[in-house]
């Protein structure tokens, strides 16, 4: 008896006929409306009686909301793999991760050449499907820097650029019946993809022995292969065969299968939609429930949960890898995993931690949290995965990734209270929001998580207007150090409350936020270029002009130094969010008199095209240093000590936000963050942070008052100090209140009150 402990899927295989090129986008549906997970179709691309399937496949995924599309199987013959790789990628952003790569070696040579595809011998199909998942795989990889070359004997690809990402881990199943396309299965798919019809019988056993052995020699679990079958059959009132008759005898029959041979998804072959609703709403829910029965008394574990041996040789000391929560397992991933690669850095920050913990409910965070105090490493804890300080990740540590916590709900119309899950991104919340006419200031960028700009500031695009995030934030959930589920607003645990806008990464897990959003209909965006040979005096007129300005108005400015003999440039980012366009153009003018003009363009659109959804997937950026501080004014002194630090050639990128207007109007204690005065936000970035750190605190630090701890890498202890100033010692007495042991240490860790 063989289980691997796949969820179970069920799926339709559908005819791709053209005389009525809507009857099968129709079965599509109906499939999807009987709760099945999966719709496929055979891939004849000789056949003139038959759509393309591939266009077929895009109009479907466009024409359904939920169901994964996949070829039953792709001709790979006469689809070059780079080609179908970008197609893939590009079909699976579009459907929003639904779509699976079925593909096959090839088998009707006389119309595969008829259609001018290459005759293979079945030894030489092996090689060229082999070849073809390594180009694929290959142009799917956007961590590896390095552009693509692949010299085989029958697909090759000299220098291709990588590209685009899927959406999702794209799962690779191959159609496969004879032992060394078996071994390629278990070396390189995700799946094995047989048609039941052309098996003889204990051919899925022995198909089954054959991957199994030649996984575990490759290092893998044979759970890392998905076991599907496409199965024919019908439903009638008496027993007529395997597959012919009640429907108790289908759920008996496909649950051996499931329990005895491993099946983890039935595909059923049929155009007839009352069998595909008897599939999907009867037959289906009854073997799960049957094979959950099953696994509930055997113990099964899940397949996501499984791994191979060389998995398990990456693994990191001092974590306890079978102790891990068995709710949390399936979705854990380790340094031996394929999805690793993209869990394991955030936006600016190179991280290899020993395991990733991605919980989806709140119970789960609280079971993750106890888990990762058990294990003696560090904890990371990620929102959305954005991060320039880095803390989020770590070396060798857990990180808990509420990557899954993406909701974005609107509570209350009246008050336009919106819950936002802490790893939403802020561009998904600003996209939301326009219908309503809604925005809620964030940074300036949209692919920034909730959770961590949510609890630590929030100086954006929008911040003379609106004030920080954190001014409007009304409530939070919040797990504690030791488990606790709290609910934090001005009348539940106000003192929490209050610590958690500014300091919300040092008191525990916040797993969503409720925030008062304001009315803004369109805004008007302008990218302006000037000329900064003049540094000092660019920067002094800009903030004088900024200060000047009305509070509509919020200026960033990019400072970009003198290299290779090319001049200084400053870029402004600014917003001006209200209706009134003349009195915005006659703001950007005074703007542009800061410097000489190179370039500008201006738009009218929603705050969502200022901060428009980006991809959440990071690879690292080369682990930069980062200093910041905050000032009153952008005068000669300060104007003069920030123009040093660009030209001394230890910092490639620095930044001026504009803030203050309404973040000056909450007073200094109504919030752990201090900074209720001051204008303006510097920060700079450089490659080393000693090289870095001795510039600033010789040019810049005698002019700050008070640092952003978001953009500061600087872990020496007086930087607590500038960053709450004299809220310090209160924020000690919360977090001695709700983490006495400083569970909470990785990102700038405030050391709770003596007791």
């Amino acid at each position: 008896m063989t289980d691997y402990g796949h969820e179970l899927a069920f799926g339709t295989f559908l005819t791709p006929q053209n005389q009525d090129p809507r009857t099968p986008v129709r079965l599509a549906q109906v499939s999807e409306a009987a709760g099945l997970d999966l719709v496929t179709f055979q891939d004849h691309p000789y056949q003139p009686g038959f759509l393309d399937t591939w266009t077929l496949l895009s109009w479907v995924a466009a024409q359904t909301e939920r169901v994964t599309v996949s070829g039953n199987v792709l001709n790979l013959p006469l689809r070059p793999p780079a080609v179908l790789a970008r197609a893939a990628a590009s079909l699976d952003l579009l459907s929003g991760g639904r779509f699976a790569l079925g593909i096959g070696a090839g088998g009707f040579w006389d119309a595969i050449e008829s259609m001018g595809g290459t005759r293979l011998t079945p030894a030489e199909s092996v090689i060229a499907l082999d070849e073809a998942i390594e180009i694929i795989r290959g142009i799917w990889n956007v961590g590896e820097r390095r552009i693509l070359r692949v010299d085989g004997e029958h697909h090759r690809v000299a220098g291709a650029k990588r590209g685009p990402a899927p959406a999702h881990d794209i799962p690779i199943w191959l159609g496969a019946y004879k032992p060394r396309m078996l071994r390629l299965v278990a070396r390189e798919a995700d799946g094995w993809l047989p048609s039941l019809a052309y098996l003889k019988d204990g051919d899925l056993r022995r198909g089954n022995t054959i991957i199994d052995e030649a996984a575990a020699e490759a290092g893998r679990d044979p759970a890392q292969v998905r076991r599907l079958l496409n199965i024919n059959g019908a439903v009638a009132e008496t027993r007529q065969g395997f597959l012919q008759g009640p429907v108790d005898q289908w759920v008996a029959e496909l649950t051996a299968l499931a329990l005895g041979d491993g099946i983890g998804t039935f595909v059923l072959g049929t155009d007839d939609p009352r069998l595909i609703q008897v599939y999907g709403e009867e037959i289906a829910p009854a073997v799960r429930d049957a094979v959950a029965r099953e696994r509930a008394t055997t113990g099964t574990v899940p397949a996501a949960a499984r791994r191979g041996a060389a998995a398990i040789a990456l693994r990191r000391d001092g974590i306890d890898y079978d102790a891990v929560p068995a709710s949390l397992a399936a979705g854990a991933v380790e340094p031996g995993d394929r999805a690793y690669e993209s869990v394991r850095h955030n936006y600016l920050r190179a991280g290899s931690p020993g395991l990733v913990l991605r919980p989806r409910t709140v119970e789960q965070v609280v079971e993750g949290l106890a888990y990762a105090r058990s294990q003696d490493v560090p904890l990371g804890v990620r929102s959305g995965g954005h991060g320039i300080s880095g803390r989020s990740t770590n070396d060798g540590g857990i990180v808990l990734d509420l990557g899954a916590f993406d909701t974005v709900q609107v509570v209350d119309p009246a008050t336009r209270r919106v819950r936002l899950g802490a790893g939403a991104t802020w561009g998904a919340v600003a996209e939301t929001l326009v219908p309503h006419g809604w925005a809620i200031s964030s940074g300036d960028y949209g692919g920034v998580g909730v959770g961590g700009l949510a609890t630590t500031g929030g100086v954006g695009l929008l911040g003379r207007t609106f004030g920080l995030t954190i001014d409007h934030v009304v409530a939070a959930q919040v797990v504690t150090a030791d488990g606790r589920v709290l609910h934090a607003s001005r009348e539940d645990n106000p003192d929490l409350f209050w610590g958690l806008r500014g300091a919300g990464g040092n008191l525990g897990v916040v797993t969503w936020v409720e925030i008062e959003a304001i009315e803004l209909g369109d805004v008007v965006f302008s990218q302006m270029t000037l000329d900064a040979r003049d540094t000092a005096g660019l920067l002094e007129r800009w903030g004088a002009a900024v200060e000047k300005a009305p509070r509509e108005l919020t200026s960033f400015l990019i400072l970009s130094p003198p290299r290779r003999g090319q001049d200084a440039v400053a870029q402004l980012m600014t917003v001006y969010a209200g209706a009134d366009t003349e009195a915005a153009v006659h703001e950007l003018e005074r703007l542009a008199e800061a410097g000489p003009l190179l370039g500008h363009q201006g738009y009218v659109l929603p705050y969502s095209g200022v901060v428009p959804p980006a991809d959440r997937h990071h690879t690292g950026g080369g682990d930069p240093a980062v200093r910041s501080g905050l000032v009153t004014h952008l005068d000669g002194d300060v104007s003069r000590a920030f123009e040093r630090i660009a030209r001394s050639g230890l910092s490639y990128f620095l930044q001026i936000r504009a803030t203050g207007g309404a973040a000056h109007d909450l007073a200094p204690d109504a919030t752990a963050y201090p900074h209720r005065h001051q204008n303006f936000l510097l920060t700079a970035m450089g490659a080393a942070q000693p090289g870095l750190n001795a510039a600033w605190d010789a040019e810049v630090a005698p002019y700050t008052d008070g640092l952003y701890l978001s953009f500061d890498t600087d872990t020496r202890p007086e930087r607590l100090a500038d960053a709450f100033g004299p809220n310090l010692a209160r924020l000690r007495q919360v977090k001695r209140a709700y983490d006495p042991d400083n569970v909470f240490r990785a990102n700038f860790p405030i050391q709770p009150a003596d007791g």
